[in-house]
C-alpha cells in the first residue's frame, strides 16, 4: 500500500503513520474502521482541516487488500469523481486510489479496464516524477500491471515487466513481484522456472495469503506432479480462507485448481 502525507497538523502525520504501520502489520479490518471515522469528521477549509481525503483512500484501499473487489470498486469510483487533482498532493492521492482501482478491476477479472488504468496511472506518474517521490507507487502499479497481463494471457508481456523492475522494488513488493513472475512462466509452460521463482525466501504479506502456494501448485499440475499439487494448494485455500475476506478472489482460484486436481484423480 502506498500513501502521502499531507496532513498539516503534526497529530494527523503521527495518526496516519501508525495507520500505514498496522496496515503493514496486516491489520486491515483496524485501520478501515478507523479510517472511515477519521473521513467522517466535520470537513474544514484545507489548511485545517481533518484528513478527509486520505483516511477514504486509506480505507479503499485496505479494503482491496482484504479481497471485497466489488464493493471498494463502487467506492472508489465515487472517490476518484470527486478527488479533483487541484495540487500535487491531491494529485496523488488520486493516482494511489487509481492504483489500488487496477487491483479492483483485475479481481473481478474486468482485465481489460485494468490494464487501460495501470497505463493511465503510469503515464501521469510519468509526467510529475520531476515534482514528486513516485517510484514506490510506480512499482506499485507495475507489479499489479503484471497481474493483469497474467490475466489477459499475455504471459511474455507480463514476464518482461517482471523481470524489469524486481531490481526497483523492495519489502514486500519484491515477493509478491517474483511470484507473479512465476505465473507469467507457469502461462508459458516453463512450470521448472516457475518453481525456482516461488522457492525462493519470499517476503509474503497478509495480502498475498495463500499466493505463493496456488502459483506452486499451478506449477506442480503442469508438471504432472498431482499429489504435491495438491498438498500446495490445499495450503493454499487454507491461507486465503483464514486470512483474506471470502470474497477474495485467490480463494476461488483455489478452490477451482483443488477441484480440478482432485476431479482428475478421482476419474483415473
Amino acid at each position: 500500500m502506498i500513501t502521502i502525507r499531507t496532513a498539516r497538523d503534526s497529530q494527523w502525520g503521527e495518526t496516519f503513520a501508525r495507520l500505514r504501520t498496522m496496515a503493514k502489520e496486516g491489520r486491515y479490518e483496524e485501520v478501515e474502521a478507523e479510517a472511515r471515522t477519521l473521513a467522517a469528521l466535520p470537513r474544514r477549509p484545507w489548511r485545517r482541516r481533518p484528513p478527509h481525503w486520505e483516511a477514504r483512500v486509506l480505507a479503499t484501499g485496505t479494503a482491496v487488500m482484504h479481497g471485497r473487489m466489488a464493493e471498494a470498486l463502487d467506492e472508489l469510483d465515487t472517490l476518484i469523481a470527486e478527488l479533483e487533482p487541484v495540487g500535487l498532493n491531491s494529485q496523488m492521492l488520486r493516482l494511489i486510489a487509481r492504483s489500488n482501482r487496477v487491483v479492483a478491476l483485475s479481481g473481478l477479472r474486468r482485465y481489460a479496464e485494468a490494464e487501460t488504468e495501470a497505463n493511465g496511472v503510469l503515464r501521469e506518474l510519468n509526467q510529475i516524477a520531476h515534482r514528486a517521490p513516485v517510484s514506490a507507487l510506480e512499482i506499485t502499479t507495475l507489479g499489479h500491471l503484471t497481474a493483469v497481463l497474467c490475466g489477459l494471457a499475455r504471459h511474455e508481456e507480463a514476464e518482461a515487466v517482471a523481470r524489469g523492475n524486481l531490481t526497483r522494488a523492495n519489502g514486500p513488493a519484491v515477493g509478491v513481484l517474483h511470484t507473479t513472475l512465476a505465473r507469467s512462466l507457469n502461462g508459458q509452460g516453463r512450470y521448472e522456472e516457475a518453481l525456482t521463482e516461488v522457492r525462493r525466501p519470499l517476503p509474503s504479506p497478509r495480502y498475498a495469503a495463500g499466493y505463493l502456494d496456488l502459483v506452486a501448485a499451478e506449477a506442480l499440475y503442469g508438471l504432472g506432479r498431482r499429489a504435491e499439487a495438491e498438498d500446495a494448494v490445499r495450503r493454499s485455500l487454507a491461507d486465503c480462507e483464514r486470512q483474506l475476506h471470502p470474497a477474495h478472489p485467490r480463494t476461488g482460484e483455489a478452490g477451482a485448481l483443488l477441484a480440478r486436481i482432485t476431479g482428475e484423480g478421482a476419474g483415473e
